[in-house]
C-alpha cells in the first residue's frame, strides 16, 4: 500500500551540546501536532490505526462469548465482521489465524490465551483487546501483509519469542496501553534487513502507554518504519535496551518515563545499520542519557501528549487487562 499521507519537514538531532539540544527541541516542538494533556490520554484509538481509513474491527455486529479453543478458532477464522468476546483461560496450539473484520476482546480481567498465539496475515480491520497472553510457543501476535490493526490494553507474560511481531508490508497499526513482564523479546518492527523491498513507506506504527516492566528488549525495535512513533511509555528496569531504530527507520520517542534502563534508546542493533532517532521531552530516573541522531518524517495525526513526568501513574493506573 503506497502513502497517501502527507509529512512534515524531517527531524533533524544529533548528539549535540545540551544548550544546541535544548535548542533543537524548541524548533522541532514548533512542527509537532501534539495537543499536550494535563490528564491522561483517553483510552481512544489514536495513532497510525486511525489513519488509512480507521481500525473498526467487527463494529457493532452482534457479540458471541467463547470459552473453548474450537469457538475461539471457529469465529475468529470465519468470513464477515464479529465481535468475539473472550471469556476465562483458552489454550490454543500454534499460531491460529485471524480473518479481517474481526473484535477479539476479553471479558473482564482475566481473559486469557495460553500456549499458542494470533495471526493477523493478509488481512485488514482487526482489533485485539484486554486478552493475557501467557506462555506462548512461537510469538502471542504476529502481524504481516496487514493494515489497520489496532492492539490495546492486553498483558504479555513468559512467551517463548515475540510478544507482538509486526512485518511484511504491515501498515496502520497502533500498539497501546499494554503491559510486558517477565519475557525477554518485546515488540518487533520489520523482520529482517533484507526486506526493504516490501517494507520501505510502510511499517508506519504507533507504540503509545504501553507498561515495558523489566521485559529484556525490543521495545520497539525498528527496521524501515518511518515516522514510527513512540511516545508516552513506561519503562522499567528493562535489562537489554528500550527503543533501537535500524535500517534507514524514522523513530519520535517523546514524552517516555525511563527509570532505571541503562540504555534508553539507540541507534543500529546487532549487524543491522543505524536509522534515524529523535527523541524530545522524555523522563529519565536513574537512567542513561540515549543515542540519537539523523532524521524522522513529521507526525501526520493529532494526538494527545501526556507530560512525561506523570506517565509512570498514568500508565502503571492505566495498561494491562481489566482496565477497560
Amino acid at each position: 500500500m503506497s502513502s497517501t499521507e502527507t509529512t512534515t519537514r524531517p527531524w533533524r538531532l544529533g548528539r549535540v551540546p545540551l544548550l544546541a539540544a535544548v535548542t533543537a527541541a524548541t524548533l522541532v516542538a514548533s512542527s509537532l501536532v501534539a495537543m499536550p494533556s494535563a490528564s491522561a490520554a483517553s483510552f481512544n484509538l489514536e495513532g497510525w490505526a486511525a489513519q488509512g481509513g480507521g481500525t473498526t474491527g467487527g463494529g457493532n455486529a452482534s457479540a458471541v462469548t467463547v470459552t473453548d479453543s474450537a469457538g475461539l478458532i471457529s469465529n475468529m477464522q470465519a468470513s464477515g465482521a464479529r465481535v468475539i468476546r473472550v471469556s476465562g483461560t483458552i489454550s490454543i496450539s500454534g499460531m491460529q489465524k485471524v480473518a479481517a473484520n474481526k473484535t477479539i476482546i476479553g471479558v473482564g480481567g482475566n481473559a486469557t490465551i495460553t500456549g499458542g498465539g494470533l495471526n493477523v496475515a493478509s488481512v485488514s480491520n482487526v482489533i485485539i483487546r484486554n486478552i493475557n497472553f501467557r506462555n506462548w510457543g512461537d510469538d502471542a501476535i504476529n502481524v504481516q501483509y496487514s493494515t489497520r490493526v489496532w492492539i490495546d490494553h492486553n498483558s504479555f507474560s513468559n512467551g517463548s519469542d515475540g510478544a507482538v511481531d509486526i512485518k511484511r508490508s504491515s501498515d496502520y497499526i497502533t500498539v497501546s496501553w499494554n503491559r510486558v513482564f517477565s519475557h525477554d523479546k518485546s515488540f518487533l518492527l520489520g523482520h529482517s534487513d533484507n526486506n526493504a523491498g516490501e517494507d520501505v513507506g510502510r511499517l508506519r506504527v504507533s507504540y503509545h502507554h504501553n507498561w515495558f516492566d523489566g521485559s529484556n528488549q525490543r521495545h520497539p525495535r525498528v527496521r524501515f518504519g518511518n515516522p514510527v512513533h513512540v511516545y508516552n511509555n513506561f519503562y522499567r528496569g528493562n535489562g537489554g535496551y528500550g527503543v533501537a531504530s535500524t535500517c534507514n527507520a524514522g523513530v519520535l520517542v517523546e514524552g517516555n518515563y525511563f527509570e532505571n534502563v541503562d540504555d534508553p534508546y539507540h541507534r543500529g542493533e546487532g549487524s543491522s545499520p543505524v536509522g534515524g532517532l529523535v527523541a524530545r521531552n522524555n523522563h529519565f530516573v536513574n537512567s542513561g542519557s540515549g543515542q540519537a541522531g539523523g532524521s524522522v518524517n513529521g507526525i501526520p495525526y493529532g494526538y494527545s501528549l501526556d507530560p512525561a513526568a506523570n506517565v509512570k501513574s498514568i500508565v502503571t493506573g492505566g495498561a494491562g487487562t481489566g482496565r477497560i
